[in-house]
Order: structure tokens, then sequence, then C-alpha cells
């Protein structure tokens, strides 16, 4: 879907960064943006985040190989941005959450996570219509199906997948990066 994405997307970086700091949609008061480390390329400007809120949402390298494995056959260590994402957190900083801990327990993470950034909970947070969003993005369509068919949070995860071959490899080289990351959870 490259071709597509970037047809359908700004792709200058420059002006990408600067419409992240642009006005808020609909001037709410708060406005979210989800950013992929991994897409974050090499001279992708980053200054303009340290002017937000970030939180750094992450998953244990072996739940997030199995996933991406399930959609894409050959994975590389770019691909899933374990590096990208511990790199951004030592340029940006901001407040690491884990996702087994949200899935686990999610009205006491969000409340934490709340706190954190002095943002009110609302129990609301907890669940939301099924469908697609219109701010999903052209990728949705390929990557979104379980989210657009869920109401709330998934149960607490079970154990750790058990990965084989390339699959190895890919756990051992992001495994230090989660670790670090995880070291500064809320």
């Amino acid at each position: 879907m490259a071709a597509e994405i970037i047809a359908a997307h700004e792709s200058d970086p420059e002006k990408v960064a600067e419409r992240c700091l642009d006005t808020i949609p609909a001037q709410k008061p708060h406005f979210y943006m989800k950013h992929m480390p991994h897409h974050m390329i090499d001279g992708f400007p980053t200054v303009w985040a340290k002017e937000c809120v970030n939180i750094h949402l992450i998953r244990h390298p072996a739940r997030v190989i199995a996933s991406y494995g399930v959609k894409r056959s050959d994975i590389t260590d770019d691909d899933i941005g374990f590096r990208q994402q511990a790199e951004l957190f030592d340029q940006i900083g901001g407040i690491v959450i884990d996702s087994a801990e949200i899935r686990q327990d999610p009205e006491n993470m969000l409340k934490k996570l709340c706190a954190a950034i002095d943002l009110p909970f609302d129990p609301a947070m907890l669940s939301w219509s099924a469908g697609p969003r219109a701010d999903d993005g052209i990728w949705a369509a390929h990557w979104y199906n379980a989210v657009h068919k869920s109401t709330g949070f998934a149960g607490a995860e079970g154990d750790l997948p058990i990965l084989t071959g390339r699959d190895v490899n890919l756990l051992e080289n992001a495994l230090p990066y989660y670790e670090k990351m995880a070291a500064h959870k809320i």
C-alpha cells in the first residue's frame, strides 16, 4: 500500500512536522496524534514533538512480532520499530505505558495515565462504538480489522507467543530496547 499511502498524504517531513503543531481540529482542548517511530525515517524532524505531551505505548516484542507476522511475512528490525522508539524516547522523553498492563486493568491504567498527563479521567474512555473512524487513514483497511470490530479493551493477554526461526533473532534484537523503555513505565 506504500504508493497509495504516499499519494493520499503529505510526504514532505517539514510540512508534516508543521501540521503537527498547527491548530487543533475543531478547537478541542486536547488532540491525540498517533505516530509510529519506524515511520520517522532518518532526517524526519522531531524537535516539534518536544512541545507535546509524549506517551510511548510499548508492547512486548514477542507479541509485536507474532502479530505483525500475520499481516506480513518478511519482517525486519526496522519494521517493528523498537530501536527507533527507544531513540525517539531518548530525544524527546515522555511517559511510557505498557499495553499488557492496559489490557489487564484498563480503568486503573487509564486513570494512572490521565493523572500523569493532567487530564481528567472519563469512564467513557473505556468503550467506543464499533466501526471505522473518519481519521483512520488509508491503511485502516489492512491493519484495523480487529479494532473496527471492538467496542472496548480486550481482556488480559495470555502467555507470550513461542517464536521460531528468524523471529527469534528479531526478538533478541528488540528485547533490549523494550526493556529499556519498560524501565520507565508508569
